[in-house]
């Protein structure tokens, strides 16, 4: 073979291996990113996936313990909870505060229980380690804010955020649940 065939071949070798390369870098990066997030987890430590809950609603009062609006919050996902004891709901109060202690919404585990005392939260409070993956995941823009799952693990319409404490949120998440039941 020639030199320059030789060289051609090599060429659209070393080409065809770099496609390879950075197709399987993408793989990579990929699955990095999905498996990296951090599970949600309860306060001492057991992981939960709330989307894998096959035939119940699901709904995350996400918000955060140092964050005042979150204690209407409580208030509020209790309401949801009682209401539909009983039936296939399950309600989760996701606090987004780090667990980082250099971050400036850090919070302890024990924050986060105090946080649950003081407000009567009569439910399963569950950790977002980095503080931000459920924001992420589930585009939430702002902080308290509600998402409801379908049996499926899927999200039902956006986030309800905003919480104003002259107005009942309980309502549309009623009326979303009754949707889905």
């Amino acid at each position: 073979m020639c030199l320059r065939c030789r060289g051609l071949a090599f060429y659209e070798y070393m080409k065809s291996s770099k496609s390879f390369v950075f197709v399987f870098g993408l793989v990579v990066a990929f699955a990095v990113g999905v498996f990296s997030q951090a599970p949600l987890t309860t306060l001492d430590g057991t992981r939960v996936d709330v989307q894998a809950q096959k035939g119940k609603v699901v709904i995350l009062a996400v918000g955060a313990a140092w964050l005042p609006l979150s204690g209407k919050q409580a208030e509020f996902a209790n309401q949801i909870a009682k209401k539909y004891a009983g039936k296939d709901v399950v309600v989760y109060f996701v606090a987004t505060d780090s667990t980082t202690a250099k971050s400036k919404n850090f919070a302890t585990n024990d924050d986060i229980r105090k946080f649950a005392t003081l407000n009567k939260l009569n439910i399963q409070a569950l950790r977002d380690p980095d503080g931000s993956m459920t924001l992420r995941k589930f585009n939430i823009e702002q902080v308290p804010s509600f998402v409801i799952l379908n049996k499926n693990g899927a999200q039902v319409g956006e986030a309800l955020g905003g919480i104003d404490p002259k107005y009942d949120i309980t309502i549309p998440i009623s009326k979303a649940i009754d949707k889905i039941l």
